[in-house]
């Protein structure tokens, strides 16, 4: 029989486990030391054997294995005869156990027992330690973090998304301390110093989805109408800062058990905050793990922007819950369905229980996010395996990018949009009771979309998530006619072959006339005329474009930026926008995608750095404040962008936003108002920071001033959280190696405050410094141990003056810096952040050259990805050095206020 001819290399190398046996159950003890950092457990895994085979593969990684301990017992015979594999193979490259035994295994039902050791690490995954101090001391926690595929690192498991079991969970604990899993616990036994806590089992799941937590903690506590209880586990003494996650826990809960009207799954949700966390949050059922910064939010110590990001990261973990958890993807190919949707979730569960912060608008960050990285070479479709990605697990960590997530959220958000609410909700709650328990691909979901709405979904969806890429609509206007073509964007100024269903919205002058439509092919005609239902020679929109009817005449693609595209308007209809904008006609989400599509245009040398400009330069009376961050953000690429194409130039740019921030900015000032919004807290610091960057005169020196008066008293009003970052970035222009006392007085708040956002925001300010030889201090000092692994990315945003200083001082401790954060977004993090600031084709040449022999599976995409963005900035750069009339139009616009 072929079965008897299997050996063990047929498994090496295989990006999947076999299907010859499947886990149902697993019953898992494990006792912990948490002084030596050490782990020994065991585990009866209740399996069902599907076919011949005379093997057992699953995962382990990390572990030390008993090869004594291990036994095999079929419950299919009367005998119930107990095997012992007669050949044990661990394949450390793979992260697969293979169990040989002599004879066939019998088909059904049976148990694998395996005992095992391990070491709880310091790399933020699998089972690892995390240091918090008490009473003086510092002690270890032990955490779990197993998503993508570190569940292997605790346990011997089948560590796939789709292998779903039972978990009964038993732990071995210090008396004093906390332990947390999945389900309540059942029952508590001490025993002298140690305890067993057991825990109810749960309901089928993922192994990526078990948690443990152990610990001290406090909590704060609030029930759910039908009573299940919420907690926000803390360290000891700061459980007050939970309660507005709590909150936030407890409505959004309740929400989205109405949404999907499906109930929430489990008996219990508990919050944890964790002082190492590589990620942001981690969607454990039951057991949701955080960052400090992510979850916790003082009403005194913590910013307005801190507050939202706590309310959109708790929700977006809750929507896991029923997106992820109750329904997860077949495979780690269609995370999207995961990611994409929660992120949209947290955006929906987010306005409806804080309206004012305009959420929906701020999204746009989101669609931005998911456009800049779309229009790289080497991005990815959402579904990723039409490109071979993602066969092994050490590669599963790059695809947690702005393509699962903001372009998923964005994708979904267009669709919504397309099929309208009401049918979209029913539709989902429809897609969750049928996968509840179960796995889903993408198919799944259309197909249930579809049959819900009527619609083509799965015909115009694929289009969107099959390929990478997305389409720029070019449009021009001749008499009564609108001419669109669509081609593939890409940042690198060529045009990609991709072609999309596009759902096309447009209106006309008026929010009151508005159109919709499908665009099928690669180029279309609009009769305007009969979109609106004119007949010649009856009024309508007007060929002119004199000023006095432009502002009436506009006709605006993409409303409120629903669709996943970007627009290329023609001169005479980019010029009646402009006039749109001047005239206060769009709402701010329109305004706000007109100037990202402008300056996506810019960046790919399709549009010149003068004519966005001149764009910009229609903003000039902007009040709004999403629309403000936004130019913020661009206003520091384009500085930057002149400072290496044309420096001549560079005090004209930096003048002319100082002109176009400065009203806004003097209008809000540097103290809070009474009852002033969420958006107007969260705008100031960002306007504040931006002056003081291009060297406002006068922001700078109060900035200082208010920065003296905040180091001799902590708690004054004169410097809170938001507008702190404006003073240290203010107080950095000046500090060099004989001037180092604003230096040193940020490490010594750094190292006095137990704040993890004050300890973020004075990380991210240190190298905004332009002294190389501060800038290589602050770098060092992210290597030390004052620095948690998590938080050293924070401090990479190196100043223009310190980009040399940066590469050669990552060139010369890579080593270190691969072997304390090995894989994931932190390592890829570093890699972004040094390389991409460069603007050279012979920069990205060296770079290349170093990771000739360093590159591996884990971050080649980031890598790929960091290389094209640096060709793209050269090609920016020489460009925009070309533009004769620059700096003329700089001078004109510098000049006049904008």
């Amino acid at each position: 029989m072929a079965e008897q001819q299997q050996n063990v290399e047929e498994f090496k190398g295989r990006p999947r486990l076999p299907r010859f046996a499947l886990p149902r159950r697993y019953d898992l003890t494990i006792a912990l030391d948490l002084v030596r950092s050490t782990f020994s457990g065991a585990v009866e895994i209740a399996i069902n054997v599907v076919s011949s085979t005379r093997f057992l593969v699953l995962n382990a990684a990390d572990l030390s294995v008993d090869h004594q301990s291990v036994w095999f017992r079929s419950q299919e015979s009367d005998r119930q005869e107990t095997k012992r594999p007669s050949e044990i193979v661990e394949i450390d490259a793979d992260e697969i156990l293979v169990f040989g035994f002599d004879d066939l295994l019998p088909i059904g039902e049976g148990v694998l027992g395996i005992r095992f050791t391990g070491t709880l690490n310091d790399q933020m995954k699998g089972f690892y330690r995390s240091t918090y101090e008490y009473n003086g001391e510092k002690r270890n926690m032990a955490v779990t973090q197993f998503e993508p595929a570190d569940a292997r690192r605790c346990f011997p498991c089948w560590d796939e998304p789709a292998l779903k079991a039972t978990f009964k969970i038993a732990l071995e604990v210090p008396s004093d301390l906390i332990a947390l899993s999945n389900m309540p616990v059942v029952n508590e036994k001490a025993d002298g110093p140690i305890k067993t806590v057991s825990f109810q089992e749960s309901p089928i799941m993922s192994t990526y989805l078990v948690a443990i937590v152990v610990g001290l903690f406090d909590y704060v506590e609030a029930p759910l109408p039908d009573g299940i209880k919420v907690r926000v586990y803390t360290q000891v003494g700061r459980s007050n800062q939970g309660k507005f996650a709590l909150d936030v826990a407890v409505k959004a809960l309740e929400l989205y058990i109405k949404y999907f009207s499906v109930p929430y799954p489990l008996p219990k949700l508990d919050m944890v905050a964790i002082p190492d966390f590589a990620a942001g949050a981690m969607e454990n059922y039951g057991l949701v793990t955080y960052r400090e910064i992510a979850l916790l939010y003082d009403e005194l110590h913590s910013s307005a922007s801190v507050k939202q990001s706590v309310a959109i990261t708790v929700t977006h973990e809750l929507a896991h819950q029923w997106f992820g958890n109750l329904v997860t993807m077949e495979w780690w190919t269609d995370l999207w369905l995961n990611e994409g949707f929660a992120t949209w979730m947290s955006y929906l569960a987010t306005d409806s229980l804080f309206p004012e912060w305009s959420i929906w608008t701020q999204f746009l960050g989101q669609t931005t996010s998911g456009l800049r990285l779309d229009a790289l070479a080497e991005s990815h479709p959402i579904e990723v395996k039409f490109f071979g990605y993602v066969n092994h697990a050490n590669e599963i960590n790059e695809i947690f990018d702005s393509i699962s997530y903001s372009k998923g959220a964005s994708v979904i958000q267009m669709l919504q949009s397309y099929l309208g609410a009401s049918s979209f909700q029913k539709a989902l709650a429809s897609y969750i009771k049928r996968y509840a328990y179960s796995n889903a691909k993408t198919e799944d979901l259309w197909a249930v979309l579809e049959e819900e709405s009527g619609e083509p979904v799965k015909n115009m969806m694929s289009s969107w998530t099959k390929q990478k890429g997305y389409p720029t609509v070019y449009v021009k206007i001749k008499r009564h006619e609108l001419e669109i073509d669509q081609s593939q964007f890409l940042s690198d100024g060529t045009l990609g072959d991709g072609q999309w269903i596009v759902p096309l919205t447009l209106c006309f002058g008026s929010y009151d006339v508005q159109k919709k439509l499908l665009l099928k092919t690669k180029v279309d005609k609009l009769d305007i005329m009969e979109l609106l239902g004119l007949q010649e020679g009856k009024p309508g929109l007007s060929e002119e474009s004199s000023q006095e009817n432009a502002a009436h005449n506009w006709i605006k693609f993409n409303v409120n930026q629903t669709g996943f595209y970007r627009v290329h308007y023609d001169n005479e209809l980019a010029a009646r926008l402009k006039f749109a904008i001047d005239a206060n006609q769009l709402t701010g989400t329109d305004r706000l995608g007109i100037l990202e599509d402008s300056f996506a245009l810019c960046v790919a040398c399709r549009q010149t750095l003068s004519s966005l400009l001149s764009v910009l330069s229609a903003y000039r009376e902007e009040t709004d404040h999403i629309v403000l961050s936004h130019i913020v953000k661009v206003s520091y690429k384009i500085v930057n962008l002149v400072a290496d194409a044309t420096p001549e130039l560079s005090d004209d740019i930096k003048l002319f936003f100082i002109n176009l921030l400065q009203f806004p900015s003097e209008k809000l000032g540097w103290d809070a108002r009474k009852g002033e919004s969420h958006l107007d807290v969260m705008l100031r610091g960002e306007l504040l920071a931006a002056l003081a960057q291009f060297g406002h005169e006068k922001t700078i020196n109060e900035a200082i001033r208010r920065f003296h008066i905040f180091l001799n008293d902590r708690i004054t009003s004169v410097l809170p959280p938001d507008t702190r970052k404006a003073a240290y970035v203010a107080v950095m222009k000046s500090v060099s190696i004989s001037n180092k006392s604003a230096y040193e007085s940020l490490l010594e708040i750094y190292r006095q405050t137990d704040e993890s956002e004050e300890k973020v925001r004075i990380l991210s300010c240190l190298t905004s410094c332009p002294d190389p030889d501060i800038i290589l201090e602050s770098l060092n000092f992210l290597l030390s141990s004052e620095v948690r692994n998590q938080d050293a990315v924070y401090g990479l945003g190196v100043s223009r003056e310190g980009h040399e200083t940066a590469w050669r001082w990552f060139k010369e401790n890579w080593d270190l810096i691969e072997k304390t954060w090995p894989s994931g977004f932190l390592l890829s993090s570093f890699i972004v952040a040094i390389v991409t600031q460069f603007g050279t084709a012979e920069k990205a040449a060296e770079v290349e050259e170093f990771f000739v022999s360093r590159s591996k599976p884990a971050f080649a995409r980031t890598l790929n990805q960091s290389l094209e963005r640096v060709r793209i900035n050269a090609r920016w750069i020489e460009y925009t050095r070309k533009e004769a009339s620059l700096g003329e139009v700089m001078k004109e616009l510098a000049g006049r206020g904008t």
